[in-house]
């Protein structure tokens, strides 16, 4: 089997071949691959598809699955941000209980550059370096401008709806200009965090760590960080006509063109990485060794998406600083036991 083949996941109607990995990456039984910085260097690529506020796509070439996943649970777990750690509950006579509107306040994201604050131990006290501190009031009443009759709660009542927007940061020490350049407050202002009726109060104090996502999901920067391998479609055999039409309806929207050459109808592939592998194509008895569908081993389609307190360039870059501050660990540790056994010899 060449290279090329073995870098191929194969796509059959009712399986999928050549699914395992290597023993070690990128090498095969019968083939050595040096792998080594320069050839890393050569196949390794990283290629921006799609960048918006809020998400980014982009392929990673060249790595083994091992390296990909890595960094996906980097992505998840491991790049640090500021959440509400703990609630200060001085009044809460709305119906929802105390722990449950803790855990809901939580899990609202919050803007704050992470790397501007130490880390907080259990032993130490809140500081301007290590917390951020936020107040929440909200008292409910009823409101004397609402008509005889109202009954949509936003009209009746003030405050009958308790929002993100409602909590107030509270500047210590040297914040307000240690912290200047960022807004500093709720990712989103609409979250409900709860709801009241007249007479109900809540009145809390928050205050805001520094965490990592593998600790809990409240401090996860990103809402969802998935990568898929790229889609292959190999026409062995011309599709014409009717045939053409039939096989574009078999893939998503875009994958599949009919074109015209010559005066015959033909199917042509237009964009692959747009395909699904449903492998509805499959099932066509006329397109019966007509077609090959595979995937390619190393060619990773990422999508991230971010919570909103990081950019999705600066999370994938914060993503990959530790990576890299792994490897150097393992190095690390690894150079140690060596000379630790030699030395013992």
């Amino acid at each position: 089997m060449s290279i090329e083949d073995r870098n191929r996941v194969v796509i059959l109607e009712d399986r999928v071949e050549n699914v395992s990995g290597a023993e070690f990456p990128l090498s095969f039984d019968d083939q050595e691959l040096a792998h080594n910085l320069e050839s890393f260097g050569n196949s390794f690529d990283i290629q921006i598809v799609r960048v918006t506020p809020t998400d980014i796509e982009f392929d990673l070439i060249g790595v083994d699955a091992s390296i990909a996943n890595a960094l996906r649970r980097v992505l998840i777990a491991e790049v640090p941000t500021m959440a509400i750690e703990d609630v200060y509950m001085l009044n809460n006579t709305g119906i929802v209980q105390d722990e449950v509107l803790a855990h809901r306040l939580g899990l609202i994201p919050i803007k704050a550059d992470a790397s501007e604050f130490t880390w907080k131990q259990k032993s130490d006290g809140a500081t301007d370096q290590n917390t951020l501190v936020f107040k929440l009031y909200a008292a409910c009443t009823a409101n004397p401008e609402a008509a005889p009759g109202e009954t949509d709660p936003n009209k009746k009542y003030i405050n009958g709806s308790v929002y993100s927007s409602q909590l107030v940061w509270e500047p210590a020490g040297d914040q307000q200009k240690r912290l200047a350049s960022v807004s500093i407050g709720p990712i989103h202002d609409d979250i409900l965090i709860t709801k009241l009726r007249p007479g109900q109060v809540i009145n809390c104090e928050l205050h805001c760590q520094k965490g990592v996502g593998k600790d809990h999901a409240k401090f996860s920067p990103v809402a969802t960080a998935s990568y898929r391998l790229l889609p292959e479609i190999q026409i062995l055999e011309d599709i014409t006509g009717d045939d053409a039409d039939l096989f574009r309806e078999c893939f998503p929207p875009g994958v599949v063109d009919v074109v015209v050459e010559d005066g015959v109808r033909k199917a042509k592939v237009a964009n692959a990485r747009k395909d699904t592998v449903s492998r509805e194509v499959l099932r066509h008895k006329q397109f019966e060794g007509k077609v090959r569908l595979t995937r390619v081993r190393d060619h990773f389609i990422f999508n991230v998406e971010s919570t909103g307190i990081i950019s999705p360039e600066d999370l994938v870059t914060q993503a990959l600083d530790v990576l890299m501050e792994k490897c150097d660990i393992a190095k690390s540790a690894l150079t140690k036991a060596t000379q630790a056994e030699e030395e013992a010899e």
